[in-house]
């Protein structure tokens, strides 16, 4: 495999922070670097990187909360008069085997810094419907990393009601969470992209794509000159994942993306 795992470099200390960068084709051809940290402390990862259109994507997998944070900051339009940047958070629950553990990700390193990696495995498109905004200010109960992570999206960060009801089986606190109006609410609610007032309410979409991670470890087996077999780690797995939100916002002028091309 072209990502090797360095069983000769072992990390200092309990605890290890690492951090890899990748290049990454994008759909387009384009090759963009892609980041990925480790801290095995924490029992955290992170995944940055630069989509197509410029939007800066983040992926942070909390496994001690059984939370995923996404965050995008989209270029605004300014002649549209729209701010320098705009930022979004989607936080979504974690699920066993989706990502490869902390310490495993701490401890990958690469034969071949140059190589531009395609992930071997397309995972197929989740589409999210994030009804429910979440509290910036006790967002840190649900997960700490929410405060760094999503400072710049405060007013917009959005969850699932089914989410939600997971977190509060987990003993999360109720308050942080309200319940956006949905389309059954309000029936003139249309999707943005169909909406031709820039001041009116809509459901607006955003898609984001996670062109490479490790996904699982592979095993391989093992001989002793006894010929007892055992199995260790001997590397990676990579796929590629695409997510596509919706959810509420107060006017489309926050949802000038998207629109019908």
């Amino acid at each position: 495999p072209a990502l090797l795992w360095l069983a000769l470099a072992p990390l200092p200390g309990p605890a290890a922070r690492a951090e890899l960068r990748v290049r990454v084709r994008l759909p387009g051809g384009q090759v963009t670097e892609e980041s990925l940290q480790a801290d095995s402390g924490a029992d955290c990862v992170s995944l940055e990187l630069r989509a197509a259109d410029g939007a800066l994507v983040t992926l942070t997998a909390d496994f001690r909360q059984e939370v995923k944070i996404f965050r995008a900051l989209i270029l605004g339009e300014l002649e549209r008069g729209q701010s320098q940047f705009q930022a979004l958070c989607f936080v979504t629950r974690l699920h066993r085997n989706e990502i490869i553990p902390s310490e495993s990700m701490a401890k990958l390193r690469q034969k071949n810094p140059r190589t531009v990696r395609q992930a071997e495995e397309v995972r197929g498109l989740e589409h999210l419907s994030m009804d429910v905004a979440v509290n910036f200010s006790k967002g840190a109960q649900l997960s700490s990393h929410i405060h760094n992570v999503c400072a710049e999206a405060r007013e917009a960060i959005y969850t699932r009601e089914e989410d939600v009801k997971f977190w509060l089986e987990k003993g999360v606190d109720g308050s942080m969470f309200e319940v956006l109006p949905q389309g059954s609410d309000l029936p003139e609610l249309q999707r943005c992209r169909l909406c031709q007032d820039r001041w009116k309410p809509c459901i607006c979409s955003y898609s984001l794509s996670i062109e490479w991670y490790p996904c699982m470890l592979k095993y391989c087996k093992s001989r002793d000159a006894g010929g007892k077999v055992s199995s260790y780690k001997c590397g990676i797995r990579s796929c590629q994942k695409g997510y596509t939100f919706d959810y509420y916002v107060p006017q489309k002028q926050l949802c000038l993306w998207d629109e019908e091309t």
